[in-house]
């Protein structure tokens, strides 16, 4: 066949113009020229459209074989190459081996981001799944499923960003979009119901957008992690042991933890979590007898929210409550970073200052 027979000269060819490269600058010219967007090898390839569909899986494997030999010899040739370049600069002088070296600063993961993955290895290691989840979300998933029709108050504690729908297909029954940035990662929750088998276990860390002014304890754009049980048998007794294991290995086997009743609408019976002060260690006052401004004086720092999984929000996603019941909760990871660590201001997180996040 035509084409194999270019290919075989191709690489000959090839193979004796890498061995007759005396620089690197002109085996890169061999190698743009071969294997480059318009090098000869891509211009035979282009060839194989034309051939029976019997031959193309030959001439396909060919093609490997030649890329793969001169790519080899490239890398082979460039190794040798450089060596020498490098011993004739030095020996010309050109590079003083004496100098010490230039060191080159090592960089760190983000606060945030190391949060983030001390929250998933902790449930990991209890056997939950981590699951990922869309920023842009639809009205239905971000507040409808999760038992927030459009009159529900709940919506007004979470001021939306909507974003404009071009395709006109989504929107609501004012005729507005129906496409926000998701104000919580309870939407993946929704998502993992629908599309998983039972049971679920899962947590859903993700980026979160509200219309919140910037200050100590508001940021407009935030990190959740929101995590879901879907079983038979679940009670609140499970989401208080799994909550409690969660709080120790976060924050230390001393620290306690305490449920106060709340409201969300997503979930029935509903508390918000608290866990105890680190620095007056839970006594609201410090060691000098000056009340504790960490916890202000109660000994006690809210971490998150938490509740059973509400029988209409398990009926929108297809599962029978009758059979099934489940406990959710949601964390802010800025929150956790602030609490482990006394940092007194959200923003100190996101302003990229060096000698604040150098420290850890």
């Amino acid at each position: 066949m035509a084409l194999q027979q270019e290919l075989e000269e191709l690489r000959a060819q090839t193979l004796d113009s890498i061995k007759g490269a005396a620089s690197t600058d002109a085996l890169e010219e061999v190698r743009v020229g071969v294997l480059g967007k318009k090098g000869t090898l891509t211009s035979i390839l282009r060839g194989m459209r034309d051939l029976p569909k019997e031959e193309r899986p030959l001439v396909g494997k060919m093609s490997n074989e030649v890329r793969d030999a001169i790519e080899a010899a490239l890398e082979e040739k460039k190794r040798e190459l450089s060596t020498a370049e490098l011993e004739a600069r030095m020996q010309a002088g050109a590079i003083d081996i004496t100098l010490p070296g230039r060191s080159h600063p090592i960089g760190s993961q983000h606060l945030i981001t190391h949060i983030i993955d001390e929250v998933s290895d902790i449930f990991a290691g209890i056997g939950y799944e981590i699951e990922g989840g869309r920023e842009i979300e639809t009205d239905w998933y971000n507040f409808t499923a999760l038992n927030a029709p459009a009159d529900h108050p709940s919506r007004s504690m979470q001021d939306t960003f909507y974003v404009r729908d071009l395709s006109g297909e989504r929107s609501n029954v004012r005729g507005e979009s129906d496409v926000l940035l998701r104000t919580q990662t309870s939407g993946v929750q929704v998502h993992v119901m629908e599309d998983q088998d039972l049971p679920i276990y899962i947590i859903a860390p993700g980026k979160v957008y509200r219309r919140d002014v910037a200050d100590p304890s508001h940021l407009p754009q935030f990190t959740q992690c929101e995590g879901l049980v879907v079983d038979k048998n679940i009670t609140f007794g499970d989401l208080k042991g799994t909550l409690e294991y969660f709080c120790k290995q976060m924050f230390g086997p001393d620290r306690k933890t305490r449920f106060r009743a709340h409201f969300f609408p997503f979930t029935e019976p509903s508390a918000e979590a608290d866990v105890s002060c680190g620095v007056c260690g839970g006594t609201g006052h410090l060691h000098d007898g000056e009340r504790c401004r960490m916890c202000k004086g109660t000994g006690w720092l809210e971490i998150l929210g938490c509740g059973m999984v509400d029988p209409n929000v398990l009926r929108m996603s297809g599962i029978d409550p009758e059979v099934y019941s489940g406990f959710a909760f949601g964390v802010g990871v800025e929150r956790v970073a602030c609490l482990k660590y006394n940092v007194p201001d959200l923003r100190m997180l996101l302003e990229g200052d060096m000698r604040f996040l150098r420290q850890f």
